[in-house]
């Protein structure tokens, strides 16, 4: 079927496997299948509340087969988003199995070939899947093993496997490849004993730099993705989209639509669609629609959400607290009150959301750009009446998702209006209707209480975030007084918010890192010590530390009080395991406002690095997008109109922004690997207005820190005393 070649580019045969059920791949001969537990992954990030099984009965099962030809297929239900993972797994997996990198295939998003996953976010893959990977594998090898000890009539604890070959260390004559171990063999073994895992100090793949394998295709446009999919006879729709959030459809008239030709129109409760064999012609035919809807009432708008959002939150929960508030205020010879904002922002992916969908009889197939495939599937199935078992989604390169894919509201459009049009339809949103239907990063507001000892200790700290979430809120300083509390979260659901919010890249993080750096550089200023220097006057964490000081030495730091003059900074966070430390210098235009950053040190312990040529690149797209949050990206919006439709009015980073950035990681061997995707993002915010406040004196509390703000800010500088002075 030359129409579906690509259709998961993770295989070197992805027209064999795109054919093939999980029974019918398990049913094949001429190779070796390995059958281990992956319950416990999925267990282990429920538990952290990112979905677990509920009302799920998953098959736990993931499949690592080993062909007849040698090479090595592995299945995982993570995606590729343009992070790596296809890349750096297979490192994992080749590590362990020794064989040679280059021949493992990945197969990744695939439901019914792939392991049930709960998705693709918040820097989990390597640090979740990457154990259950290694261990995969070692049962593998030693399955292996103990076939090649019966081929080759030596005692198991004899033979070292090494490159796909198994070798009698006493003989060395005597050896066997895996392919002639398998070849010919239909084997599904489970170890009943758990092998040992190799030593770190072993590793010849793992820990070392390595291309991206899917480079090539991506830059001569190879690469595959939802919108590429061609299927016979497939149609493209376009959908009648509400002028606002919460307008309900009056009246619509599709006479003239109905006039042109190849248009078939489909309605399906609230969904009006179009649908032509060429995307120009369901463009065209929707043009000609006339729709009438009853717009409600605007009662907020960007400038007036933060009284609004204060006025709805709910009760805080409370994150963390030690001591006794009163008695760290009464020791306190200096407080520090601020309130920190955030507007919404977009997630403005490179690919708009995408699906491809084919619907035959009691079967449907998706190819969509996704990253919750499992949840795609659950939700197709509800939506057009299949059990979920004969709903089948395969996930082809995602041009970014940033967690704004996973509602998976384009796969449900797609795959409804196939069935209702019994032909395959494909469904590409617009780059309006990607802003107009986004899960926003939340507008949000932190508001802090923090005072020091005469001897500069912080001694008091309360905290209160509302609406972005409790993440990242702890702040890992030594306090013996605090609190701090969540008032509401990232995934909305309260009602307070006038559109859809969602997770958003180290959802919650940016937003309390910008607030927690922030007041820690302004605690620094009043107690009129180097930002540096306070810091560690206040950190017992050994970690956090080490990231710090050798984050300042590759900066060239030099001491000194803020304001300076210089536009030097940092912020530090511990995310989720991974400790970042970024310092940054910019350049402040004093009459525009307008900010260049110039360089940006970021230093990264994440324990075991898998691929480190891979995560400088995170590093380096993280600085990068938190470019945009920090300096200009904000969503504008009047009730539930959206006024941002498209990059003339929403800003995102440019190439003629980028400084010169430096990347260092931290080497930790003896630390299992943590999440690179998303740490070095949720500094940026705080660095930059750090550096602001030291080039000028002004300190921002709102981001975007658009130049508008930084001269209102400048404005109020008192003109006492000279910068540096």
């Amino acid at each position: 079927m030359k129409e579906e070649q690509g259709s998961n580019p993770f295989s070197k045969d992805s027209e064999l496997h795109a054919v093939l059920s999980r029974r019918q791949f398990l049913r094949l001969g001429g190779g070796l299948v390995v059958l281990f537990s992956y319950g416990d992954l999925i267990a282990q990030e429920g538990r952290r509340g990112f979905g677990g099984t509920q009302g799920t009965p998953p098959d736990f099962n993931a499949f690592l087969r080993i062909e007849e030809n040698g090479r090595v297929t592995c299945f995982v239900g993570k995606v590729e988003l343009g992070q790596g993972v296809v890349t750096s797994l297979a490192q994992v997996l080749a590590e362990e199995l020794d064989v040679p990198f280059e021949s493992v295939d990945m197969i990744l998003g695939d439901t019914d070939l792939c392991p049930w996953d709960m998705g693709t976010f918040g820097s989990r893959s390597i640090k979740y899947l990457g154990p259950t990977l290694r261990e995969a594998a070692a049962e593998a090898k030693a399955i292996l093993i103990d076939l090649a000890a019966d081929h080759l009539k030596s005692p198991a604890n004899q033979l070292r496997a090494w490159q796909g070959t198994i070798t009698d260390l006493k003989y060395s004559s005597k050896y066997v490849n895996y392919a002639d171990l398998v070849k010919g063999k239909s084997i599904a073994r489970r170890l009943e004993r758990k092998p040992s895992l190799k030593p770190v100090s072993e590793f010849t793949i793992s820990g070392k730099p390595r291309p991206r394998t899917d480079a090539l295709a991506k830059v001569t446009g190879k690469a595959t993705y939802a919108g590429d999919i061609r299927l016979p006879g497939m149609l493209y729709a376009k959908i009648l989209r509400p002028p606002a959030h919460g307008a309900k459809l009056k009246s619509v008239d599709t006479s003239a639509a109905a006039k042109i030709k190849g248009v078939q129109i489909i309605r399906n409760g609230d969904m009006i669609a179009v649908l032509h064999l060429s995307p120009d012609g369901a463009l065209d035919a929707m043009a000609t629609i006339k729709a009438q809807f009853d717009l409600p009432e605007p009662r907020v708008d960007d400038t007036s959400i933060f009284n609004h959002l204060m006025k709805a939150a709910p009760p805080g929960n409370a994150v963390a607290q030690g001591g006794i508030l009163d008695e760290g205020k009464r020791r306190s010879s200096k407080i520090f009150e601020a309130t920190y904002l955030n507007s919404y922002v977009a997630h403005a992916p490179m690919e708009t959301h995408t699906a491809t969908a084919r619907a035959e009889g009691s079967k449907a197939t998706v190819w969509a750009s996704t990253q919750t495939p499992f949840s795609a599937r659950d939700s197709v199935a509800s939506a057009i009446g299949l059990p979920s078992k004969d709903v089948r989604i395969i996930t082809p390169f995602v041009g970014g998702g940033f967690g704004g894919k996973s509602q998976n509201r384009q796969v449900v459009e797609a795959a409804q209006l196939a069935k209702l049009a019994g032909k395959p339809v494909q469904v590409a949103w617009t780059r309006e209707e990607e802003f107009f239907y986004d899960t926003f990063r939340p507008a949000a507001i932190v508001t802090i209480k923090s005072g020091v000892t005469p001897s500069n200790q912080i001694v008091y700290w309360d905290y209160d975030v509302y609406f972005a979430g409790e993440r990242s809120s702890e702040q890992p300083y030594d306090v013996p007084h605090h609190r701090t509390a969540a008032h509401g979260g990232w995934q909305g659901g309260s009602g307070a918010h006038p559109f859809a919010v969602g997770a958003w890249r180290a959802p919650a993080s940016n937003t309390n890192i910008f607030a927690i750096e922030s007041q820690i550089d302004h605690m620094a200023a009043g107690t009129g010590l180097d930002p540096l220097e306070f810091r560690l006057k206040n950190l017992k964490d050994l970690r956090m530390r080490r990231v710090l000081e050798t984050a300042a030495k590759n900066f060239g730091w030099k001491p000194s009080v803020s304001p300076s003059g210089r536009g030097h900074a940092m912020a530090c966070a511990n995310y989720l395991g991974t400790y970042v430390a970024t310092f940054a210098e910019v350049d402040v235009n004093k009459e525009t406002g307008k900010v260049q950053v110039k360089r940006v040190v970021c230093c990264q312990d994440m324990g075991l690095v898998v691929n480190p040529e891979g995560a400088k690149m995170q590093m380096e797209g993280c600085i990068t997008m938190g470019l945009g949050y920090a300096l200009t990206e904000e969503v504008h919006f009047k009730g539930g109109k959206i006024l941002d439709l498209n990059f003339d009015t929403y800003e995102i980073p440019r190439f003629t922004w980028l400084p010169k950035i430096e990347t260092v990681l931290v080497d930790a061997p003896d630390i299992p690997p943590q999440g690179g995707g998303e740490p070095p993002i949720v500094c940026m915010g705080a660095v930059i207005a750090n550096a602001v406040f030291d080039a000028t004196g002004a300190r921002l509390y709102q981001l975007p820190m658009t130049p508008e703000r930084i001269k209102e800010a400048m404005l109020k500088v008192s003109p006492k005393k000279p910068l540096g002075g």
